[in-house]
C-alpha cells in the first residue's frame, strides 16, 4: 500500500483507514515540524469526544505519572489559574475535563456536545498538558531561574499531591485516592503479579498511581524533570472522536493556527524523531520481556482471589489475539460455558467467576486469568485444578456448534456497540497503536478490522481452537498469585497507621503543626485566586441550536379504554404503520422508532403487592431468571443449558433487574435486544421466560450459593455497604431496594438456603408466588424501542403470545419509591449511624434531608442549576473539599423519585472536616461572605446541555428515554431536551433561593441523617465530630466472619506494595 501524499500545513498524513462494516474514517496526521500526532476517527455523533495521550514510563514507585496527571490541571502558562481548563470546558457544553494513568500512559479526556465548544478548548487544553504551570522553566533551552525558585507554587502543587493537615493525619487529593487503594487485594496482588513478570529495569514492574510513602517524599522537581522529559510532543498524540462540520480540517486548522506556533515558540521542533528519543517501552529496557520459565506461586494476603498470568503473543498478531478473546468467552460467558459449569454452576462453588483478560504490553501481551471469592481451603490447589480442565478440554476438542454460536453472538455485540459508541469502541485500539503500532501506520487497519477476524475464525477446526488454548494456557509456565484472607492484615494495617501519625505528630512537634497548617491555607488561598472574568466571557458559549438532536417516533397504546397522554400525530409514519398492524391491544405497549439494526423489548412488572416477606428473595429471582428450566408455549421442554444456548444463539443481550438506571426499582425488568428480523423471537421468549420457566431445587440452591459465595468480597466494599446500609435507614419494609443490599442479603441468603435443604417445596412455592404477584395483569408494561417501522408486525406479535395471558383491566400507577419510605426517611432528623469496616482505610459519606418531589416539580429547574453550580469540576465543592485533599470525591444530588437531597464524599480522609467546608461553602455563598461567580452560573447551564445531550446521545438511549419519559414518569417525549429553556431563564437570585431552601437544611442536623462507613480506627472521632453538631450517633461494626478469614497464626507482615493500573482523576 503506498503511502498517502496529502498534507495540511506542517501536518502530513501518515494513514487514512476506511472500514468496511462501518461508518468510521479514521485518519492519522503527524506533524513535520514538531513530531505532533493527530487522529482524527470521524463519524456521525451528536458527542465529541477526545483522548489526548502521553507514553508515561517510569522505573519507580515514585507516582510522577499519575501525579503529573493531576497536577496538569492547576493551570498553565498562557492560562496560569487554577481550575481555568474545567470551567471553560463546562462553558462549552462540556461537564468538565478528566484523566487517567496507566501501566503504560497518561490519557486526558474532554466531551462536548457539538464541535464548536471542543475546537474552542482544544488549544487551551493543549498548553495545560505540554506548559502546565509547574514546569514553565524545563520547557525553555536557557532556563529562566524566577520560575525554578517559585516557592508559592511549589506548595500549591505538592498541598495539591500529598500534604500534613493541622492535626499530623496526612491528606492531598492524590494520596487520599491511593489511601484507598494501596491496600486493597486487587492492588496487592496486580502489583506482586507485575514485579514477578517483568526484570528489574522494567517500566511494567513500577506502580504508577504512586505508593503513599513515596507520595510523602515526592518532591516538585523529581515531577518536573518527569514532565520535561516524557510531556514532549513527539511523544503526544491529540485523538479525535466524532463529527466536524469541516471535517478533520478544522481539527488540523486548530492545531496548526494555535497548537503549532506555541510548541516552535518553546524550541521543541526537533522534527519527528529528535536525536536520541528512544519510544517509551519499545525501545528501552521494558521491551525486553523473557518467556516465564516456571511456573511461580506466590501468596499474599487478599481476599480468597486468584490471578494466574500467562504471555501471549506479539501486540501486533491481531487475529491470534481475537481468537484468544472468543476462546475465554467460549470458555465462560454463561452459566453453560465449559469453566462456569464446572467451577462456578455447581452446588458449593469453586469461585464465583473466571473471567480471562488480556493487558498490551510490548513484545508480547501479557494474558491474566482472574478467579473471585475462591473459598480459602481451595485456593492452594484452584490453578492445579483449571489447568487439568483446560487440558481435558484440548484432548476432548472444541464444541463448534457452541463455538459458531460465541462467534456470531461476539459479532453481533460488536455490531450493537458500534452503532451506539463508535468511538469508545476503537478509542483504546488507537491508543494502544500509538504505543505499541508500527510509526507509519501500516497496522492501525489490521487492529481496527475485527469484523473481519470473525469470517476468518469461523473457518477455524476444533483441531486450531484447541491447539491455541493449548499453546497458550496449557503448556507454557505462568505466574500465581494468590490472595489469600487475613484476619489480622486490617488490625495491622489499623496499628501501623496509628503508630506513624503519633510519631509523626511527635516529630513536627507544635511548631510543625502550625507551619503545615500555614501551607495548607496558603495553598488554598493560591487556589482561591479569582480567575479574571474576561478570561472566561472570552470563551463563548455555544448554541443550543447547534446540537443535532436523533429523531424519535413515538406510539403509545396503553390499553382499551385507557387514556393517552401524549397521542401522536395520525400523519406519523410510525402510528400509521402501527395502526395498520391488527387490532390494539386490551395491555400496555409503547413503541419508540430510531433508526437502527436492532429492536429492543422491555417487560416491567408491578412489585407494588407484592408481600413484603419475599422482597429478600428478589435478588435470586433476578440471578436465576435465565438460566432455569423452561415449558415453551409449543410444549416443547427445554433444560436449564438449552435455554440458555438458544438464548445466546439468537440474541444480542439480555438481563433483568429492578427498574430502569436505578429509579423506579420496585418494578422488575426484563430485556431483549435482537436482530429486527428475531422481534418475534424475543416476544416468544419473554412470554416463556416469565410464564413459563420452572423452579428447580438444584438450580435455586446453585444461584444461592453463588450469592454466598459473593457476599464476602461485597462487604468489603466501603461503597456497597454504604448504599446498603443507607436503603435499610430509610426504607421501609416494603420496598424491594431496601432488601437488595449487601448487608440484608448477607442475613437472608444463608437462611433461605438452609430452607431450601430442609424443605424445598416451600422455597419453590415462595418463587411460585413471586410469579404470580408478578404477573398481576394490572401492573404489566411493555416497551418496542429501535427499528419499529423495519418490523413486519409490531403490534400483532404481541396479542399473539400475550392475549390470552394479559386481560383488560385498570393500568395501576407505577410504583415510587417517596411511597415506600420508613418514618426516618419520612422525617429526617438527628440520626447518624457511622459503621466501621476493617476492609477500608477512608470514610465513605451519605448525609440526607428532604427535597423536591416529582418529575415535574416547578422549583426543579433553579435545583439542578444549584446542583451543577457545586458540583461542576472546579466549582465550590471540587475547590473547598477535593482541592483541599479532604476527599476523592464530594457530591450534592437529587432524588426527585423519592424526595430526597444528599451531600456525599467518597473516599474522604477527613470526612467532618469535608462536611464542614461544605457547610461553609453554602452559607458563605447564601450570606454573601464567598462570592457567586455569575460565569460559574453561565458554565452550570452549559454542563447541564451537555448531559442532557449525552443521555439522548445514540438511537439506544433517544428511544427508551422517550419511553421513560412517557410510561414511567409522565412527562412528555422530550422533557428533557424542553427544560433547556428554563435553565436557561434560572438567575443567581434563583440559585441562591434553592441552596438555602434545600441544601442547607443538609448541614443541620435537625433536618438532616448521616451515614458513615469508615475505618475501625476512624469511626469513634467520627461519631465525636457528629454528635458535637447535634446528631444521635449510633456506632455499628460490620464483623469479618472468621469463617471468611485465615485466622492460624502465621506471618502477617506481607508485601504492602499496590499497583495502579488505571489511576483517574
Amino acid at each position: 500500500m503506498a503511502q498517502p501524499s496529502e498534507q495540511f500545513g506542517n501536518f502530513k498524513l501518515v494513514r487514512r483507514v476506511k472500514l468496511d462494516f462501518t461508518d468510521v474514517v479514521v485518519s492519522k496526521w503527524k506533524s513535520r515540524e514538531t513530531g505532533l500526532t493527530v487522529i482524527h476517527l470521524d463519524y456521525e455523533a451528536p458527542i465529541v469526544n477526545g483522548y489526548f495521550v502521553v507514553a508515561t514510563e517510569i522505573f519507580d514507585d515514585s507516582g510522577c505519572p499519575h501525579t503529573l496527571e493531576h497536577l496538569v490541571f492547576m493551570g498553565s502558562e498562557k492560562y496560569p489559574y487554577k481550575g481555568i481548563l474545567d470551567l471553560l470546558a463546562n462553558r462549552g457544553f462540556s461537564n468538565g475535563t478528566n484523566a487517567w494513568t496507566d501501566t503504560d500512559h497518561t490519557a486526558y479526556t474532554v466531551s462536548t456536545a457539538g464541535e464548536q465548544g471542543f475546537l474552542q478548548l482544544l488549544p487551551i487544553y493543549v498548553d495545560h498538558i505540554l506548559y502546565p504551570t509547574l514546569t514553565k522553566a524545563g520547557f525553555v533551552t536557557e532556563v529562566n531561574p524566577s520560575y525554578i525558585g517559585n516557592c508559592r507554587n511549589d506548595i500549591t502543587n505538592v498541598l495539591k499531591v500529598h500534604h500534613i493537615d493541622p492535626k499530623g493525619h496526612d491528606s492531598g487529593v492524590v494520596y487520599s485516592e491511593m489511601q484507598g487503594r494501596e491496600n486493597t487485594s486487587g492492588d496487592l496482588m496486580a502489583l506482586r503479579l507485575q514485579r514477578l513478570l517483568d526484570p528489574p529495569g522494567s517500566g511494567y514492574r513500577s506502580e504508577t498511581g504512586g505508593l503513599m510513602a513515596a507520595l510523602r517524599v515526592l518532591t516538585p522537581e523529581q515531577i518536573r524533570q518527569y514532565h520535561a522529559n516524557y510531556y514532549v510532543p513527539h511523544n503526544f498524540a491529540l485523538i479525535v472522536a466524532g463529527k466536524l462540520s469541516s471535517g478533520t480540517s478544522s481539527l488540523l486548522k486548530v492545531v496548526q493556527e494555535q497548537v503549532e506556533p506555541s510548541i516552535i515558540h518553546h524550541k521543541q521542533n526537533k522534527g519527528e524523531r529528535p536525536l536520541g528519543w528512544k519510544r517509551p517501552f519499545m525501545e528501552t529496557p521494558s521491551a525486553l520481556r523473557k518467556p516465564i520459565p516456571k511456573t511461580i506461586k506466590d501468596t499474599i494476603k487478599g481476599m480468597g482471589e486468584l490471578i494466574i498470568n500467562f504471555m501471549g503473543p506479539p501486540p501486533n498478531h491481531f487475529l491470534e489475539r481475537k481468537a484468544l478473546d472468543i476462546l475465554g468467552t467460549y470458555l465462560t460467558s454463561s452459566a453453560v460455558a465449559p469453566l462456569n459449569k464446572e467451577f462456578v454452576e455447581i452446588e458449593s462453588p469453586l469461585c464465583s467467576y473466571i473471567y480471562f483478560s488480556e493487558d498490551t504490553r510490548a513484545t508480547s501481551v501479557n494474558l491474566p486469568i482472574y478467579i473471585g471469592s475462591v473459598p480459602t481451603e481451595h485456593l492452594p490447589t484452584f490453578n492445579d485444578k483449571l489447568k487439568e480442565s483446560l487440558q481435558r478440554i484440548v484432548d476432548e476438542g472444541i464444541d463448534m456448534n457452541r463455538m459458531t454460536m460465541v462467534l456470531s453472538r461476539d459479532e453481533r455485540q460488536l455490531r450493537s456497540k458500534l452503532e451506539s459508541a463508535k468511538g469508545d469502541t476503537f478509542s483504546g485500539t488507537i491508543i494502544t497503536d500509538f504505543l505499541y503500532g508500527a510509526e507509519d501506520g501500516s497496522e492501525l487497519h489490521a487492529s481496527m478490522d475485527e469484523i473481519n477476524y470473525y469470517a476468518q475464525l469461523r473457518s477455524w477446526t476444533s483441531g486450531q481452537w484447541t491447539s491455541l488454548l493449548a499453546q497458550y494456557y496449557v503448556q507454557p509456565s505462568s505466574v500465581v498469585i494468590i490472595g489469600k484472607p487475613s484476619a489480622k492484615l486490617a488490625d495491622r494495617l489499623e496499628k501501623e497507621e496509628k503508630a506513624r501519625i503519633a510519631a509523626q505528630v511527635e516529630r513536627l512537634g507544635p511548631e510543625g503543626l502550625k507551619k503545615a497548617e500555614m501551607e495548607l491555607e496558603e495553598a488554598k488561598a493560591e487556589h482561591s485566586k479569582p480567575v479574571p472574568t474576561e478570561m472566561l466571557t472570552s470563551f463563548p458559549v455555544p448554541d443550543v441550536k447547534s446540537i443535532s438532536w436523533i429523531p424519535v417516533q413515538s406510539v403509545q397504546e396503553p390499553g382499551y379504554g385507557r387514556k393517552v397522554d401524549y397521542p401522536p400525530s395520525a400523519n406519523e409514519p410510525l402510528f400509521k404503520h402501527i395502526q395498520s398492524d391488527g387490532n390494539p391491544l386490551p395491555f400496555f405497549v409503547e413503541y419508540d422508532h430510531v433508526e437502527s439494526d436492532f429492536v429492543s423489548i422491555h417487560a416491567l412488572f408491578t412489585l407494588a403487592n407484592l408481600p413484603d416477606r419475599l422482597r429478600p428473595y428478589m435478588p435470586a429471582y433476578l440471578s436465576s431468571f435465565f438460566s432455569l428450566p423452561v415449558t415453551r408455549q409449543s410444549g416443547a421442554k427445554l433444560t436449564h443449558e438449552e435455554v440458555i444456548n438458544q438464548l445466546d444463539n439468537e440474541t444480542v443481550s439480555y438481563e433483568v433487574g429492578l427498574g430502569i438506571s436505578n429509579a423506579f426499582t420496585d418494578t422488575f425488568r426484563v430485556s431483549i435486544k435482537v436482530e429486527k428480523a428475531l422481534y418475534e423471537n424475543a416476544v416468544s421468549w419473554l412470554k416463556d421466560l416469565v410464564y413459563g420457566s420452572k423452579f428447580d431445587k438444584e438450580r435455586i440452591q446453585v444461584v444461592l450459593a453463588k450469592i454466598q459465595q459473593s457476599l464476602p468480597e461485597m462487604k468489603r466494599d466501603g461503597s456497597n455497604v454504604l448504599s446498603s446500609l443507607w436503603a435499610s435507614l430509610f426504607y421501609a419494609e416494603n420496598s424491594t431496594s431496601r432488601f437488595g443490599g449487601v448487608l440484608p442479603q448477607a442475613e437472608f441468603i444463608p437462611k433461605v438456603t438452609k430452607e431450601l435443604q430442609e424443605n424445598p417445596e416451600q422455597v419453590i412455592t415462595d418463587f411460585e408466588e413471586i410469579r404470580k404477584f408478578i404477573t398481576e395483569p394490572s401492573g404489566i408494561r411493555f416497551s418496542v424501542t429501535g427499528n419499529v417501522l423495519g418490523l413486519k408486525e409490531p403490534r400483532t406479535t404481541w396479542g399473539k403470545y400475550f392475549s390470552s395471558a394479559i386481560p383488560s383491566v385498570t393500568l395501576s400507577p407505577v410504583p415510587l419509591a417517596s411511597e415506600t419510605l420508613s418514618d426516618l426517611g419520612k422525617s429526617t432528623a438527628r440520626k447518624a449511624v457511622v459503621m466501621s469496616l476493617p476492609t477500608i482505610e477512608s470514610s465513605f459519606v451519605t448525609h440526607t434531608a428532604k427535597g423536591i418531589q416529582g418529575f415535574n416539580h416547578p422549583e426543579y429547574p433553579a435545583i439542578r442549576v444549584a446542583l451543577e453550580v457545586l458540583n461542576a469540576t472546579e466549582s465550590y465543592l471540587w475547590r473547598y473539599i477535593r482541592g483541599s485533599g479532604l476527599a476523592y470525591g464530594a457530591y450534592t444530588s437529587l432524588d426527585v423519585e423519592a424526595g430526597f437531597i444528599t451531600f456525599s464524599l467518597y473516599r474522604s480522609s477527613n470526612s467532618m472536616r469535608a462536611y464542614e467546608e461544605a457547610a461553609k461553602v453554602i452559607r458563605g455563598l447564601v450570606d454573601g461572605s464567598i462570592d457567586f461567580d455569575e460565569t460559574i452560573l453561565d458554565a452550570a447551564k452549559s454542563t447541564i446541555v451537555y448531559g442532557v445531550a449525552k443521555n439522548v446521545s445514540t438511537a439506544g438511549r433517544a428511544a427508551m428515554v422517550s419511553f421513560t419519559n412517557q410510561a414511567l414518569k409522565g412527562v412528555s417525549r422530550t422533557h428533557q431536551i424542553d427544560l433547556l429553556e428554563k435553565y436557561q431563564v434560572v438567575t443567581k437570585d434563583d440559585v441562591l433561593a434553592a441552596l438555602q431552601k434545600h441544601f442547607l437544611p443538609l448541614f443541620d442536623s435537625s433536618s438532616s441523617v448521616a451515614v458513615v462507613v469508615t475505618a475501625p480506627g476512624k469511626a469513634e472521632e467520627i461519631g465525636d465530630g457528629l454528635k458535637a453538631v447535634g446528631f444521635d450517633v449510633e456506632q455499628r461494626v460490620l464483623e469479618v466472619d472468621p469463617s471468611e478469614m485465615e485466622i492460624d497464626g502465621e506471618d502477617e507482615s506481607g508485601d504492602s506494595d499496590s499497583d495502579s493500573d488505571s489511576s483517574s482523576r
